[in-house]
């Protein structure tokens, strides 16, 4: 017999406590998303004090945080927060946070040092994350993945002990590893079982160059170039991206940010190579910016369909105008590197600056697509 229903009555909430775990959860990543975004905004701000044009924060100190904000304050955050999802515990999340808190640290009046340290700390939790996903599923692609954290962690040490010049390798091994361990893990099919052996070989020798560059410079800089060219040829031969450049919509605009993204990675490594990481101005910002502009975010540009719905919760749809901040960000690239080169300084400022707007212009579009969907 069914019990009737009483008028007025409020029907009962199926498990409220799960619910309401599920909104702090979603209301605590938003937050960490948005410590990511104001890295992010701080860094851009640092980019153009650095390129000596109008910046709305003119702070000589936000410029000399540049490259710590950008890495460790931005793409760290990020990234440990899709990490930290993954395994899905509560600790996890500290990591994230202490990444975004360091860098808002970085660019506020505070001792540099409180940022850095924190950075450190939040290195600490990522290492033990991966460690955590490595004990869960012991593979070589999460053993890289380990190394990846290590190489971040050893590039907050090295900035506080030796100088950000010097821990650029490992910071640039960080993105590097992570990302191509990324390309692993969603091509599998294509690259084949022998991939993740592969890449923990490519960490592992990048890993070793990175400690080889902090004790014989001269020679290690040039193993950390070649393993970087190595590993953008690896990326090249064995992903998916040259048969989808024939193909159409979001897998031609896949195949696309890609392609180009390894291509900068190549040209970094081959010109750390050759000339080292301090051997001129121009070949510096090649290498830097290559690295983590043309290869780290070109990535981000192309993973965010699949990467930010995971993070946020919400779907963001492929549309035709995400090309304009992918085009933008290559073609500043490339006026950028010619200018530093050449040593035209208002070319090498132009390109900087159409990065930066290329930047700006990805997050605004990937925001209205996420919002409007």
């Amino acid at each position: 017999m069914t019990t009737p229903r009483i008028p007025g009555a409020v029907p009962a909430v199926a498990n409220p406590p799960a619910t309401a775990a599920r909104r702090w959860a979603t209301r605590a990543r938003l937050l960490l998303v948005a410590l990511g975004g104001a890295a992010l905004l701080s860094g851009l701000d640092a980019a153009l004090v650095r390129l000596d044009v109008w910046a709305p924060v003119a702070s000589q100190r936000v410029g000399d945080v540049h490259g710590q904000v950008m890495v460790l304050g931005f793409l760290a955050t990020l990234i440990s927060l899709e990490r930290a999802q993954s395994l899905g515990r509560a600790w996890a999340y500290l990591a994230p946070g202490l990444y975004g808190a360091g860098a808002l640290a970085l660019v506020s009046p505070a001792p540099a040092l409180l940022g850095q340290l924190l950075h450190v700390e939040a290195g600490l939790v990522f290492v033990a994350v991966y460690v955590a996903l490595w004990r869960r599923a012991p593979r070589p692609l999460v053993a890289a993945q380990v190394l990846s954290a290590v190489l971040a962690l050893g590039g907050a040490v090295v900035a506080i002990l030796v100088g950000v010049p010097h821990a650029l390798p490992w910071l640039a091994g960080f993105v590097v590893v992570t990302i191509a361990a990324e390309r692993a893990e969603l091509a599998a099919l294509v690259m084949g079982p022998s991939a993740d052996r592969r890449l923990l070989a490519l960490a592992s020798a990048l890993t070793l160059s990175t400690l080889a560059a902090l004790v014989f410079p001269v020679v290690g800089e040039r193993l950390v170039g070649l393993s970087l060219l190595a590993t953008a040829v690896w990326l090249v031969a064995h992903d998916v991206v040259r048969k989808q450049l024939r193909l159409t919509g979001q897998r031609r605009y896949l195949a696309v940010a890609l392609l180009a993204g390894y291509v900068n990675l190549a040209l970094a490594g081959g010109v750390l190579a050759v000339s080292g990481l301090l051997a001129s101005t121009g070949t510096y910002d090649v290498i830097v910016h290559g690295v983590f502009l043309g290869f780290g975010v070109s990535m981000v540009m192309a993973h965010a369909p699949v990467i930010l719905p995971a993070v946020l919760g919400r779907p963001l749809p492929y549309r035709p105008v995400l090309w304009l901040p992918l085009v933008l960000l290559h073609a500043g690239l490339a006026v950028r590197f010619t200018g530093a080169l050449a040593g035209v300084t208002a070319l090498w400022q132009v390109g900087g600056v159409a990065t930066v707007i290329a930047m700006l212009a990805f997050v605004v579009t990937a925001a209205t697509l996420v919002v409007r969907r």
